[in-house]
């Protein structure tokens, strides 16, 4: 009993005890971010019911939707820039996200009205494109936040020690992962209740259940917005405090902005941000075959240049752990998915309802939570090459079950166990074990950043990273495409008569989730390997 009490006060009660008050304004953006799955599962079944999209299609409009987050370095040096009208990027994010949402709860409860306005087809790719531009816009903001949440001085004006520092930050970035994945779990609850009688309902009825959910996932941006609130009640109850001991007004503001530097605006990074977006826009209007590799070679070309000439920033043995933690982050997120398609199958072929998928949620996003408190200790004392690698292999074994019911092992498990061990049971084991693993990449990275950042580049240099290792997820993506462009997966589709206008054909799933799981496995060992050669350290 003294083991269990003392690992959960080291691992859990320890973190309740290192909670601080300024945590809670970025918590609560990352909170809204968690929660954005709310609308995962319905838009899957309203997708594959309604919108007659390929997964090649959809795997290339999940690609640009990805490019807001590869500007998130420009956009973090705006926010650096215009740090004291922070709670503008917020806002705008919100706003942006609201109406992607309000766009998704027409298209569903009045998809006629809408139609005669435009393609429904084109809405849908409206709100795609809409809602991570919100996202990445409030998440830039609220990464900076964090290094604002921790306190370099103490009461009296004296340092904070290093090590304390740094642990103060883990447990920012700790709890913002929490924050996330407890959104995640609401979410899931959410789906839970709301899918519960399904089955039983009649169209209208689940059309009505559709909307609501987009609806009711209007909290999100107002989870951030009141987010805002928190730091300005914060902000006046310090200001408030030095006024207490003597100070006047002007003297307690100068005091709450001690730690603020001015940030020099970076000309060739907002240039080449702005050319950027030029090329991004011009390509993706032109409707030519290859823009997305055009794009996504720009991109790589841009922001390389631009984290280089950031990087003159860092002292030499801080900018050979900022390659090698770079390159393995971004193979590790660039290996590519299987796309809508196992999606389809798992729907026509296993039977998974929209229940079941929340309770996959459910567990997944329970035990991603409890992970984090289990291997708290685990990712602060190894390496990202060594979390990577072990994430790795791990992943790849978890990945066989889902192979072998490609192959029907669930087929054979249940007529060996009495249909005990069936498609579904194979599921929730495979998400208990798998959901861990997923979080705990990336908090000691953005340890490693928040610990490092120079105070006036705070939100530039998260954003550095983050649109280098968010580009790998547009790598992921076109991986995504190319791989449905060689197996492809058709889910059925009717028109308006009823008639079969595309039939369902999963012939080729288990080469295309046999191709992913190899894949998956060579990228990131190769790059660790190689970053080893080069003498590139981790962090």
């Amino acid at each position: 009993m003294n083991t269990i009490s003392r690992w959960l006060d080291e691992n859990v009660r320890s973190l309740a005890r290192d909670m601080r008050w300024s945590f809670l304004p970025p918590l609560m953006v990352y909170m809204a971010a968690g929660v954005q799955g709310l609308t995962g599962i319905v838009g899957t079944f309203f997708v594959k019911e309604h919108l007659g999209l390929s997964a090649e299609f959809l795997a290339a409009l999940a690609f640009w939707a990805g490019l807001p987050w590869a500007l998130k370095m420009p956009i973090g040096h705006l926010v650096d820039i215009f740090w004291r009208y922070k709670s503008g990027f917020i806002l705008l994010g919100a706003g942006l996200i609201a109406a992607s949402l309000l766009i998704m709860a027409g298209l569903v409860g009045q998809r006629e009205a809408m139609a005669s306005v435009w393609s429904v087809n084109h809405w849908f790719v409206l709100a795609a494109l809409l809602s991570p531009v919100g996202y990445v816009l409030q998440d830039a903001t609220a990464d900076a936040m964090t290094v604002e949440a921790v306190p370099r001085f103490q009461a009296d004006g004296t340092p904070v020690d290093p090590a304390i520092l740094k642990q103060m930050h883990t447990t920012m970035q700790t709890l913002g992962r929490v924050a996330i994945v407890g959104g995640t779990i609401i979410v899931a609850l959410i789906n839970l209740g709301m899918f519960a009688d399904v089955r039983n309902l009649s169209a209208a009825a689940k059309t009505e259940t559709y909307q609501n959910l987009y609806l009711m996932a209007l909290i999100i941006p107002l989870m951030s917005v009141a987010g805002l609130v928190v730091a300005r009640l914060q902000r006046g109850q310090q200001l408030k405090q030095h006024m207490a001991r003597g100070l006047d007004r002007h003297q307690a503001l100068a005091l709450l902005r001690s730690d603020e530097e001015e940030t020099t605006p970076n000309a060739v990074l907002l240039v080449g941000s702005l050319f950027f977006v030029a090329l991004t826009i011009g390509l993706g209007l032109s409707g030519w075959r290859y823009s997305q590799e055009l794009i996504f070679v720009s991109s790589m070309a841009i922001i390389g240049t631009l984290m280089a000439r950031l990087m003159r920033e860092l002292e030499p043995s801080a900018r050979q752990t900022l390659l090698g933690t770079a390159l393995v982050i971004f193979m590790f997120r660039a290996v590519p998915g299987t796309g809508a398609g196992m999606n389809w199958w798992m729907i026509d072929e296993l039977g998974f309802d929209q229940p079941f998928f929340s309770v996959l949620s459910l567990i997944g996003s329970t035990l991603a939570l409890a992970g984090m408190f289990v291997f708290r200790r685990f990712m602060s004392s190894r390496s990202i090459f060594y979390v990577v690698g072990s994430l790795t292999v791990l992943g790849t074994l978890l990945s066989l079950p889902t192979l072998g019911m490609s192959w029907g092992l669930h087929h054979w498990t249940a007529a060996h166990t009495g249909g005990v061990v069936d498609a579904r049971f194979i599921a929730l084991v495979d998400t208990a074990l798998e959901s861990p693993l997923g979080q705990i990449s990336m908090i000691p990275m953005l340890v490693w950043i928040a610990n490092s950042a120079p105070p006036h580049l705070k939100a530039t240099y998260f954003a550095v990273m983050a649109s280098f290792t968010n580009l790998a997820l547009s790598a992921a993506q076109l991986g995504t495409k190319y791989l449905n462009q060689i197996f492809t997966l058709t889910r059925q589709v009717r028109d308006a008569s009823g008639a079969i206008t595309v039939p369902a054909n999963y012939a080729d799933l288990s080469g295309l989730l046999l191709s992913a799981l190899v894949i998956g496995l060579l990228m990131p060992l190769a790059a660790i390997a190689f970053a080893r050669w080069r003498g590139w350290g981790s962090a």
